[in-house]
């Protein structure tokens, strides 16, 4: 195994007891760093597995026994005698917890989604795909299985058994082992193999950056850079549009989870038959999960993966939309497998298109906005649409709120992308083929080529190196 041995003066007095009395010298601190758990890329495979199946189980654990709390609103409505908007602060305090705060299910649902995107490179959105698939077979099963033990333990007693159930989530911490990439350490500088002394060490450790790992253990001085150079990200334009698109998305997915069963109720269908639509919507959200993870990781599709969010966001929109005509349950089924399906694939494609705009780097802090960002449509949302059931007397402008809500949403997204390819199209020169200037200089049999935007200076420097060089 091959080591590095990094020599640093630490800003503390060593006393070394002698004959002669007692001396002081400043104290060296010899840090040995292997390089053996250092991974030049993602592996895309070995333990990834591991981890795509820990994070399965945690999207089951949380979002699928989430969901099926649409399943108890009825029993609560019935039981607390409140009407929709007070009933739907149940769910909705439950999602925005997840999402907001440090609390529960978020302790478990965001770490495990961004330790796949550590494991994985190429084959992210198909590890993604399994593993958000979760959510879907979790509804699938436990729609039908809640409504039984409703049933026959009333809904404490169903709670307490999904509670129960939700203690796997300690196994699935046990699966998460962290790895470190290259990209992860690329700003740790290469020290030299020498001592330095007291005056040098000033000098030196302000010439490194403060931020790098090695330098957090040494010094705490900078967490306000350390933090800027964390979340930095959240100033780049592509950032903000995601994270504004993610807002009204949020906004107008999260109702109709809360209400497909009320709304199956008071059309005529029965409480099995409600259930049921939850299931075939969590099914055809597996489906979903995976045909587009898989599709996307083609390299016909692999450059269109936002786009193919983009389409499936608005493909939701459009379902929300029809929702209120289909009161029969042979009408709501096509909806549940629709609606299910394109839930399904904008899920898979969140922490992919967030890690295409950010990087893989800065993809667990960038997910950690995302999904707070989450928070907030997510609490107002299913109380705002119950108010209106409770005063237009249907779900009618519910339902079309969501639905223009998600639409919204995607040509928000596609006209910003939009936007920057014609300004990126204007901005090119005419003649020019590449944005990056190639310059490539010669010297015997040695060929140096530099690619990017050089400054005059900088060329002028470089070229005169090369002339130096060659005289010798």
């Amino acid at each position: 195994m091959c080591q590095v041995t990094f020599h640093v003066s630490c800003p503390l007095a060593l006393v070394l007891q002698s004959d002669s009395g007692q001396e002081e010298r400043p104290a060296v601190m010899t840090v040995v760093v292997p390089r053996k758990g250092l991974s030049a890329s993602p592996p895309d495979g070995g333990w990834g597995w591991m981890i795509v199946i820990g994070c399965f189980l945690v999207t089951i654990c949380t979002r699928a026994v989430t969901r099926c709390i649409s399943i108890f609103f009825v029993e609560f409505q019935t039981y607390f005698a409140q009407d929709y908007a007070r009933t739907a602060w149940i769910h909705s305090i439950v999602d925005c917890a997840t999402m907001l705060c440090g609390l529960g299910f978020a302790l478990c649902y965001s770490p495990a989604i961004a330790m796949v995107g550590k494991y994985f490179s190429k084959r992210k959105a198909l590890a993604y795909g399994i593993a958000m698939s979760g959510s879907g077979i979790g509804t699938f099963i436990l729609a039908p299985v809640v409504q039984l033990l409703i049933e026959q333990f009333s809904w404490r007693g169903a709670l307490l058994i999904l509670g129960g159930f939700v203690l796997n989530l300690c196994v699935c911490g046990a699966l998460m082992r962290p790895i470190a990439i290259k990209e992860d350490h690329k700003n740790i500088p290469e020290f030299p193999e020498q001592e330095f002394g007291p005056e040098a060490q000033k000098h030196d450790l302000k010439q490194w950056s403060a931020c790098s790992p090695l330098i957090k253990v040494w010094s705490h001085s900078c967490p306000c850079q350390c933090s800027w150079e964390e979340y930095n990200f959240l100033l780049m334009p592509d950032f903000v549009v995601l994270a504004v698109s993610v807002l009204f998305m949020a906004y107008g997915c999260s109702p109709l989870f809360v209400y497909l069963v009320p709304y199956a109720l008071r059309v005529g269908v029965s409480h099995q038959q409600a259930a049921f639509l939850m299931s075939i919507l969590g099914v055809v959200d597996i489906i979903g999960n995976i045909t587009f993870g898989w599709l996307t990781d083609r390299r016909c599709l692999k450059n269109y993966r936002c786009l193919c969010y983009l389409f499936a966001v608005g493909m939701d929109g459009l379902c929300c939309l029809f929702l209120p005509v289909l009161q029969s349950f042979p009408l709501l089924v096509p909806f549940s497998f629709t609606f299910g399906y394109f839930d399904g694939a904008y899920v898979t494609l969140i922490p992919v298109v967030t890690a295409d705009v950010v990087g893989t780097a800065s993809l667990s802090s960038a997910l950690g906005v995302v999904y707070f960002l989450h928070a907030i449509p997510y609490l107002v949302s299913p109380p705002v649409a119950g108010w209106l059931v409770d005063t237009t007397g249907n779900y009618t402008a519910s339902f079309a709120l969501c639905g223009f809500s998600m639409m919204f949403s995607s040509m928000l997204l596609g006209c910003a992308r939009l936007a920057k390819k014609v300004k990126r199209t204007h901005s090119r020169p005419a003649g020019q083929e590449t944005d990056a200037k190639q310059r490539i200089w010669t010297n015997g049999a040695i060929t140096y080529s530099v690619t990017g935007e050089l400054d005059q200076k900088g060329v002028e420097l470089w070229e005169r190196e090369v002339k130096s060089d060659s005289k010798r």
